[in-house]
C-alpha cells in the first residue's frame, strides 16, 4: 500500500472518529436530559438539547471535536497532496497489506457507506469495473455482496469468473461498489456504467452474462430494470442473470435489527441508544424486504440457494443468512413470486452463504446453465 493512500485512509479515519465523538455525546446528552426531566419510563418523550451549564458543556464538546477534526483534516490533506507527486510515491506495504486494507474498507462501506459518501469521506468507495483479462465476445460481470469487494470472489483458491473464462471462454469483469448506498442508487449507477462500457467494447458482443452474489443479485436486477426503463442499449446483449444466495424477499437478520431499533424507542431512557441501533446503512436497511423486479422474457434468470443442512426441505436456516425460499424467489403470495422455472434453480445442500463462492456443486451448475 502506498504512503499517499495511507494518509487518505487516515483522513477518513479521523473524520469518522470525530463523527463518533459527536454521536456518543448526543447519546449521553439524551440520557442525561431524560434523567434531569424525570421522564416516565415508557412512552415517547421529546429529546431537547439541555440548557444552562450542562448544555454549554455538551455544545463545547461538539464544537471542540469539530474544530480539531477540521484542523487535522486540512493538515493531512496537505501531506497527502505532497506525497501524491510522481517522485514521492513510496511503496511501503505488500500485496497482502492492500488486500487486508481493501477488505476492511469494504466492510466499513457496507455498514456506514451512505454516511461516508454523504460526508465526502476519502474512505467512501467509488463504483468501478475491474477487468483482469483481454476483452472477448462473451463479457461476464460478477457483482459482490454486502461489505465485500471483487477480490473476495476468490475463495478457497477458486473464482467462478476465472473458472468460466477457462472452460467457456468468458471475459470476466468485477464490480467494486459502495454497498452502503441504496440498492436502487447502485443499480442506476451500474446501468449507466455498463452502457458506456459495452458501447466501447473492442470486439462484437455475442452474449453478456451477469452473476450476483447476495446483495449483488439485487443490484443487478435493479440495473437491468433501470436500463430498460431508460431505453439503454446494453440489455439487448444480455442473455443470462444468475443470483447466488440473493435475498429477494429480504434477510431475517436486517428485520431483527429493525425490531431492535423500534424496541429501544419505547422508553425515553433507551431512545437515545437508537442512534447506535440506527447505524445501519441504506444498503443494509434495503435488505429488510428485498425486491422482485420484473424482467423481460428474453433474459434467462437462474437462482442458487444454499442450505446448511443436507436437505433444504424444512431447513429454516437457509445458508445461514438467506432463507432458501428467499434466494429462489418462492412465495405463497403471487406478487412476490420470482417465477423462475424449477430447471433454472438449484439448492446447494451443506453450503453456507459465503461458501456459495467456492462450492464445486455451484460451479458445476453454473457451467451447465451457461454452456
Amino acid at each position: 500500500m502506498t504512503t499517499p493512500r495511507r494518509f487518505a485512509d487516515l483522513r477518513g479515519g479521523v473524520r469518522l472518529a470525530v463523527d463518533g465523538v459527536k454521536g456518543v455525546t448526543r447519546i449521553v446528552e439524551g440520557v442525561h436530559g431524560s434523567v434531569v426531566r424525570l421522564a416516565p419510563p415508557l412512552g415517547s418523550h421529546e429529546q431537547r438539547p439541555l440548557r444552562g451549564i450542562s448544555g454549554l458543556v455538551y455544545r463545547s464538546i461538539h464544537g471542540t471535536a469539530g474544530l480539531v477534526g477540521k484542523a487535522l483534516d486540512v493538515a493531512l490533506a496537505g501531506v497527502e497532496q505532497l506525497l501524491a507527486k510522481p517522485d514521492a510515491g513510496i511503496s511501503d506495504g505488500g500485496q497482502s497489506d492492500a488486500v487486508q486494507r481493501d477488505a476492511i474498507v469494504s466492510a466499513l462501506n457496507g455498514v456506514v457507506g451512505d454516511h461516508l459518501a454523504r460526508t465526502a469521506n476519502p474512505l467512501a468507495i467509488d463504483m468501478q469495473l475491474r477487468r483482469c483479462s483481454a476483452p472477448g465476445p462473451r463479457p461476464l460481470l460478477l457483482v459482490h455482496g454486502l461489505c465485500m469487494n471483487e477480490q473476495q470472489w476468490t475463495r478457497g483458491g477458486h473464482d467462478h469468473g476465472q473458472a468460466l473464462a477457462a472452460s467457456l471462454g468468458y471475459s470476466p469483469m468485477y464490480l467494486r461498489y459502495n454497498t452502503g448506498l441504496h440498492i436502487q442508487d447502485n443499480g442506476a449507477a451500474l446501468a449507466t456504467l455498463l452502457e458506456t462500457t459495452l458501447a466501447n467494447w473492442p470486439v462484437p458482443v455475442e452474449r453478456f452474462t451477469l452473476i450476483g452474489h447476495s446483495m449483488g443479485g439485487l443490484v443487478l436486477r435493479n440495473a437491468v430494470h433501470h436500463a430498460l426503463a431508460a431505453g439503454m442499449a446494453w440489455p439487448r446483449h444480455l442473455d443470462h442473470i444468475v443470483s447466488l444466495g440473493t435475498p429477494y424477499h429480504g434477510a431475517a437478520l436486517e428485520r431483527g435489527g429493525n425490531w431492535l431499533h423500534r424496541g429501544l424507542g419505547v422508553s425515553p431512557y433507551l431512545a437515545p441508544f437508537t442512534r447506535l441501533s440506527g447505524l445501519r446503512s441504506a444498503g443494509i436497511t434495503d435488505l429488510r424486504h428485498g425486491e422482485v423486479s420484473p424482467l423481460p422474457p428474453h433474459i434467462a434468470c437462474f437462482a442458487v440457494a444454499g442450505a446448511l443442512g443436507q436437505s433444504a426441505k424444512g431447513d429454516w436456516r437457509g445458508d445461514g443468512l438467506v432463507a432458501v425460499d428467499s434466494a429462489l424467489g418462492h412465495s405463497t403470495k403471487p406478487s412476490k413470486r420470482l417465477g423462475i422455472a424449477a430447471s433454472r434453480t438449484f439448492v446447494a445442500n451443506g453450503v453456507g452463504h459465503l461458501d456459495l463462492l467456492a462450492s464445486e456443486a455451484v460451479y458445476a451448475r453454473l457451467r451447465k446453465w451457461l454452456t
